[in-house]
């Protein structure tokens, strides 16, 4: 081999060789920086977690929203002492903004407590316990009595015809899907049937209807929820009621007994013209990024039956506490960090559309949203709505929340509230606690403040503060590029 060769090959070597141990230094310098940053990441995890378990007000705050104000229909006394409470709370814990925001909302009235019997002969009855649906008319107010025909969909209420159901009350009998371990999967499989079953059974000329209660345990407790007439005239809307799953397994029994029998219900709720209501916002403004704003927030309102805890007071008092843990700890965050106590979710989602107008017409650049409303049990993690580059960089943080069992990181779905802030790149998120026991309590009268586990709350609003202070510190990583941190 000639010198020259010679000296290239070792020129060459030589090089590579560099080139090995400075890629070595590098990866081990970035490895080093990742270590200190989740350190520092850990740490501050860590206080937030100390400060809601050792020190927290969530638990209070929920306290007074159940036992002193109890159940927030929107337009109601209560929803309006409820909006003076929260606001005044945030004026209390130092944030450098907090406001009302109008909003105009729905008002619907229960009127006196349903009575329902069925009567398998004449003088021959047993009561059954019932509650109206948000937003139906009442009964004549002598009540409704009517022969039953029971169906599982709407496809069922086709095959049928006017001539199986004219004259008759309708009864929605599908059940939750209990093999479905995603309890909001086996809501959202059969909740049509309470929002459209009125609509639909009435263009066979029904006279009423019966839904069998979201609830996947078999109680005695009817629940509510919103439902919808759609185009359907004034004058043709019939009334609609949630049965109790107890009620409606008599029921269903009873009918295969004895199929003429009949049904009886008494309701007297009312719709109103739309009141004056008010979002409730409280921010902290952001040292770097003051105009792009982080939201956290869950509905204020609450369905009448019980004080509402579950759904959505402690969505609201977790992300209350998730502006009062950072200034609890002196965590000053980047971005404009704000919570917002939402109006009108349960029937009508006025508040969330009404923010998301607001925030376009006054060209606010959003970048993140989280909402708590899925009850306060353990947390288990999150879902993203969002596209792959941010969901990459959240699921690098999953290692930080497993000391604290939080292993569910899913991409797809947030909240309702926040749902209309979406706009492409924008990241929205959803609390996800453990929902076995939620449907339990959902939009019934055992949604009180005795079924919120004191501990389980404040975990949800220390995992949502961690969250939200990875949000901040890292930012965003939009595929369209709109925010690069």
């Amino acid at each position: 081999m000639r010198y020259s060769e010679l000296k290239m090959k070792e020129n060459f070597l030589l090089n590579n060789r560099i080139t090995l141990i400075t890629s070595l230094f590098v990866i081990l310098m970035s490895s080093i920086s990742a270590q200190v940053v989740n350190k520092e990441d850990s740490i501050t995890i860590r206080s937030l977690y100390d400060a809601a378990l050792l020190n927290g007000k969530s638990y209070d705050w929920l306290d007074h929203l159940s036992n002193e104000i109890g159940g927030r229909l929107s337009g109601s006394i209560e929803a309006e002492k409820a909006i003076r409470y929260t606001e005044s709370e945030l004026k209390k814990l130092g944030l450098d903004k907090v406001w009302l925001q109008p909003v105009m909302v729905p008002k619907w009235t229960r009127g006196v407590k349903e009575y329902a019997y069925i009567e398998t002969a004449p003088g021959i009855t047993s009561t059954t316990n019932i509650c109206a649906l948000g937003g139906s008319v009442a009964t004549p107010s002598g009540g409704l009595k009517a022969y039953v025909v029971e169906v599982q969909s709407f496809e069922e209420l086709e095959k049928l015809g006017r001539s199986a159901i004219e004259g008759k009350i309708v009864f929605y009998n599908r059940p939750m899907q209990a093999n479905l371990i995603r309890t909001f999967e086996a809501y959202g499989g059969c909740v049509n049937q309470r929002y459209a079953g009125a609509m639909e059974a009435a263009k066979y000329g029904a006279v009423g209807v019966l839904v069998r209660s979201m609830n996947l345990r078999k109680d005695d407790y009817p629940h509510t929820g919103a439902m919808t007439y759609g185009d359907t005239p004034p004058d043709q809307r019939i009334p609609a009621a949630a049965i109790s799953t107890n009620g409606a397994d008599y029921l269903s029994s009873a009918l295969k007994l004895k199929s003429d029998l009949k049904f009886y219900f008494k309701q007297s709720c009312r719709t109103y013209p739309d009141v004056q209501s008010y979002n409730v916002i409280g921010e902290i403004t952001g040292s770097t990024y003051p105009d792009r704003y982080m939201v956290v927030g869950g509905h204020l309102d609450s369905w009448d039956l019980g004080d509402g805890s579950h759904d959505d007071g402690a969505g609201c008092v977790q992300s209350m506490e998730v502006l009062r843990l950072f200034r609890e700890i002196g965590y000053k965050p980047k971005h404009s960090i704000r919570v917002v106590l939402f109006m009108n979710e349960e029937n009508g989602l006025r508040g969330g559309r009404k923010y998301a107008e607001e925030a376009r017409l006054r060209n606010e650049k959003h970048v993140f949203a989280l909402e708590s409303d899925a009850g306060g049990f353990t947390p288990r993690g999150f879902s993203f709505d969002t596209d792959e580059k941010n969901f990459a960089q959240i699921e690098s943080w999953k290692s930080l929340f497993e000391p604290y069992l939080i292993h569910s990181f899913v991409k797809g779905g947030s909240g309702a509230d926040i749902g209309p802030l979406k706009d492409g790149s924008i990241v929205l998120s959803g609390l996800r606690p453990d929902s076995q026991r939620y449907f339990d309590h959902h939009h019934s009268a055992v949604d009180t403040f005795d079924a919120v586990n004191k501990r389980e709350l404040e975990l949800g609003g220390a995992t949502m503060a961690s969250l939200v202070y990875l949000m901040d510190k890292y930012g965003t990583k939009s595929e369209f590029g709109v925010i690069k941190d």
